[in-house]
């Protein structure tokens, strides 16, 4: 099963309960339908500038409803922000290693980052429903360098959603496990487990000490 080495992640059961569930690529891809931690001088969510802190941006009625989200993290003690997205443009459940999976990630201001993610600036071709809901938190462990490494890995290890054509497991590599993963080597604090049912709309409710609010075009 596509598997995260030692981190032990359970992955893609989450896309075989259902047939219906293979349609959840577009969770990933353009099929859609439709309070954030500020960093300040002084305190952020409950901490310290110096801290860090993280979002997860959401297109809740992407993909027949199944929801698509991207990440954001900020490097600890400024008011820079790495964020980005596995878009998945072709909408095809599976892109083998190193093929174009509209990965893609930037680095601006708090502000910056929101104004981006709620324009789509950065998507790969035109997309008519950009994000419209961010959840964010501060956190109290950063560690910029291990997710700037996961990037890395996450824009060239391809895409599933289903059976692995290589492998025959069932698994996933999807815009979930992007900003999963990404967020989880950055150590992010109140960061939920992806587990079975890790639809992306679901796993987004699970982040209860995460503010959330709507993200409009800015």
């Amino acid at each position: 099963m596509g598997g995260m080495g030692g981190w032990g992640r359970k992955r893609g059961l989450r896309w075989a309960a259902a047939a219906g569930a293979v349609a959840a690529v577009a969770a990933c891809g353009p099929v859609d339908t439709g309070a954030a931690v500020r960093p300040s001088a002084t305190r952020a969510h409950g901490t310290s500038v110096a801290s860090g802190g993280a979002c997860v941006f959401v297109k809740p009625d992407g993909a027949r409803k199944f929801g698509h989200v991207g990440w954001g993290f900020r490097i600890t003690g400024t008011d820079r922000w790495v964020y980005g997205a596995v878009e998945n443009p072709s909408n095809a459940l599976y892109t083998s290693p190193g093929g174009d999976i509209g990965a893609w990630h930037a680095e601006g201001t708090y502000a910056r980052m929101l104004g981006d993610m709620s324009r789509d600036a950065y998507y790969p071709g035109k997309s008519t429903h950009p994000y419209s809901r961010h959840r964010c938190t501060g956190s109290s462990t950063s560690d910029v360098n291990s997710a700037r490494a996961m990037i890395r890995t996450v824009e060239k290890r391809g895409f599933l959603v289903g059976v692995d054509p290589e492998t025959g497991d069932l698994g996933s590599r999807d815009c979930l496990d992007a900003a999963y993963d990404v967020l989880r080597a950055y150590r992010t604090r109140h960061l939920t487990p992806a587990y079975p049912t890790e639809i992306p709309n679901l796993w987004v409710e699970t982040l209860v000490l995460w503010s959330d609010s709507a993200l409009k075009p800015r």
